[in-house]
């Protein structure tokens, strides 16, 4: 999955890509495409089809001045910014799906920025160029700084993720916002029980997965960026529900409790964190409708709107999960998703 950026995040989730049964991860939140749904159209790695007109995932990303003169390395184009770094330019660490979003609506909001993204590979420059992302695999490592940095890669595509996530603080001029999107994982709690922003998280040592999210988020609060903890990503072919349509028969339990939040969501709480400028915060996001997964596939099976339908669930002793309350978040930061619920976005398509 991730063609995300140096290093990346998210448990799963983040980290959140490859769908695995505790799902709605952030994992998949680090996927790094952003394909058009046409009518009809085939999912490119399940063979689920929409059945009626689809919800676009495509955005109206327009090209800028960065141009990719044939056959030359996209490499050129980094580490040696266009213009000089001013005031609203962005730097994003991992321009996934998450990431890609963010720019959009960064864009929108700061017409004529720059905006910045580091990669592990050059497979996806041209796309990034294409929809007005300046590319490098070395932005992070060199002299520039930036005024806002957002590190959206998952640990996965990293060998030093904290080092990564150092390198990324130290090219923060300290002028507008560093935002590290981790993961809901590390809350203490698989019972289904109630959590929000202030709620217990894993002892350090218990589990390699959080220990990797609890250390990360700990070198971004030690510089002064902030944190956002982030449920279960989806979108209309990325998801737990995909995963579980194209397998139909699951062996999980049903009564497992899920935390959702759009990709368009996430990445504009997101944006609305970063303009807000906050320093040392934690912060969740998530739609404050958690389903369990029988409740999940009830709604994509009634809705009629996939070809396949799904089975059913068939664990008995696998963990619980739990139930994420994000108001706190919602008041200070001054934000509402649009997809409100599951159910709403299900109605969209």
């Amino acid at each position: 999955m991730p063609l995300m950026g140096l290093s990346t995040i998210v448990h799963f989730t983040p980290m959140h890509h490859t769908l695995r049964l505790s799902l709605f991860s952030h994992c998949s939140a680090f996927s790094n495409s952003n394909t058009s749904l046409l009518s009809s159209s085939t999912h490119p790695t399940s063979g689920i089809t929409l059945k009626s007109a689809p919800f676009s995932s495509s955005l109206p990303f327009m090209a800028t001045h960065f141009q990719v003169s044939e056959g030359a390395p996209i490499e050129e184009f980094g580490p040696s910014p266009p213009l000089p770094i001013r005031e609203h330019d962005l730097l994003i660490v991992g321009p996934g799906i998450l990431g890609r979003l963010v720019a959009h609506k960064w864009r929108e909001e700061y017409p004529g920025c720059q905006v910045f993204g580091q990669t592990v590979t050059t497979n996806h420059h041209e796309e990034l160029v294409k929809i007005g992302i300046n590319p490098s695999l070395k932005w992070t490592k060199g002299t520039l700084k930036f005024p806002n940095v957002i590190f959206c890669a998952p640990p996965s595509q990293s060998s030093d993720y904290l080092g990564d996530l150092r390198l990324a603080a130290s090219c923060w001029n300290g002028e507008g916002s560093f935002l590290f999107t981790s993961s809901s994982a590390p809350y203490d709690c698989n019972d289904n029980g109630l959590c929000d922003e202030d709620s217990p998280v894993v002892p350090i040592g218990r589990s390699p997965r959080t220990d990797v999210l609890l250390k990360a988020e700990k070198v971004v609060l030690e510089f002064g960026g902030s944190v956002l903890r982030l449920s279960g990503l989806y979108k209309v072919d990325k998801g737990a529900h995909v995963y579980w349509l194209e397998k139909g028969i699951v062996e999980s339990r049903p009564d497992h409790i899920l935390n959702l939040i759009h990709y368009e969501d996430a990445a504009s709480l997101s944006v609305a964190i970063l303009n807000k400028q906050f320093r040392g915060r934690i912060f969740l996001g998530c739609d404050n409708h958690p389903l369990s997964r029988q409740e999940v596939m009830d709604l994509v099976n009634k809705s009629g709107k996939f070809s396949k339908k799904f089975e059913k669930f068939t664990g008995t002793d696998d963990p619980l999960g739990k139930r994420l309350n994000n108001s706190r978040t919602r008041q200070e930061v001054g934000w509402e998703p649009k997809y409100s619920s599951f159910a709403h976005f299900l109605e969209t398509i």
